[in-house]
């Protein structure tokens, strides 16, 4: 656990950061936590990186405070790394790591090392969020970011249906639900709600996915020239790989899009037996043991030959 009172004392700048295609979790654990910086310490200046937000997050509080250009350099007192596996995953954002005087890194993917001054790494955790909000006073927790901190825990848990939504996932939830947030519409905004176009490559993922070993895996990939036709952008993705995996007799799913010649972005799913984290690490990838993800070159058949194959020998090990 991290006192962060005591790290803040005789700070006077602080920045953070989340990962590279910022999700739900590293939009919301960087908000939330720059929001209540931001009221309970109005002393220090604090600023936030991150990537191009999608736009399915453009509504929420505090997004249009969010800076995308990395050109100014900058040596912050402190910088938090949120919902980063690795220096790698912070983008042209590391350069502010690189260059603080003490880094703090709060994070819950197995496959993070410890790469900060101080680390709060929680594998069992549900997300960033909740961890975030562990270290926060729960009674100076701004309703706005309360909001944050709420939408990044139910992004990361698909609303509370993966198995890491643990009780006390469910009890931070519950206490942020009581701050008076309007917990019906964020859902509605930054989760179930669809654009006309994303609900058109949803489709065309589905009616074009295949099962694979003996219908325990389900596949699907979008090429460049899909996204370009259906007006979308890789932030449209999102989701694609969940639905698949809803599919009945299914224990893992697989979804590519294309992002350059010959290289995908793979995003994986598992419902009970196999560790995807160790499948997208192999693969210069990370992530949790039912959600993980990487980047792979090579053709659509060489990216899902390989993968499958890393599948079987979990498949067998488990039978």
């Amino acid at each position: 656990m991290i006192n962060l009172a005591q790290e803040l004392q005789g700070v006077k700048t602080a920045a953070m950061a989340g990962h590279i295609r910022p999700d739900g979790d590293a939009i919301g654990s960087c908000l939330g936590l720059y929001l209540y910086l931001r009221e309970n310490f109005p002393e220090i200046q604090v600023r936030i990186y991150l990537e191009e937000i999608p736009k399915a997050f453009q509504s929420v509080y505090g997004v249009d405070e969010i800076c995308t250009d990395y050109s100014e350099d900058v040596s912050y007192d402190l910088f938090f790394c949120l919902d980063c596996a690795d220096e790698r995953r912070l983008g042209a954002a590391d350069k502010y790591r690189k260059n603080a005087k003490h880094t703090i890194c709060i994070d819950h993917h197995v496959s993070n090392g410890g790469f900060a001054d101080v680390n709060y790494i929680v594998p069992d955790a549900s997300s960033a969020s909740e961890l975030v909000f562990t270290v926060l006073d729960e009674e100076k927790i701004p309703i706005h970011a309360a909001e944050a901190l709420y939408m990044g825990i139910a992004h990361d848990t698909g609303v509370f249906r993966y198995s890491c939504s643990s009780p006390q996932t469910m009890r931070i939830a519950a206490k942020l639900i009581e701050r008076g947030i309007d917990f019906p519409s964020i859902l509605s905004a930054t989760f179930y709600d669809k654009t006309y176009y994303q609900k058109q490559i949803l489709g065309r993922a589905l009616l074009e996915s295949m099962l694979l070993m003996e219908g325990r895996v389900i596949f699907s990939a979008i090429k460049a020239r899909d996204m370009k036709f259906y007006n979308v952008t890789q932030s449209d993705m999102d989701g694609i790989v969940e639905n698949l995996l809803q599919t009945s007799g299914t224990e893992a799913a697989i979804f590519l899009y294309e992002t350059g010649t010959n290289e995908y972005k793979v995003s994986l799913r598992s419902k009970n037996l196999i560790d995807v984290s160790v499948i997208a690490s192999y693969f210069g990838g990370g992530g949790h043991v039912r959600a993980a993800g990487c980047t792979m070159q090579g053709s659509i058949y060489d990216v899902v030959n390989n993968i499958t194959l890393h599948m079987e020998k979990q498949f067998v090990h488990c039978s």
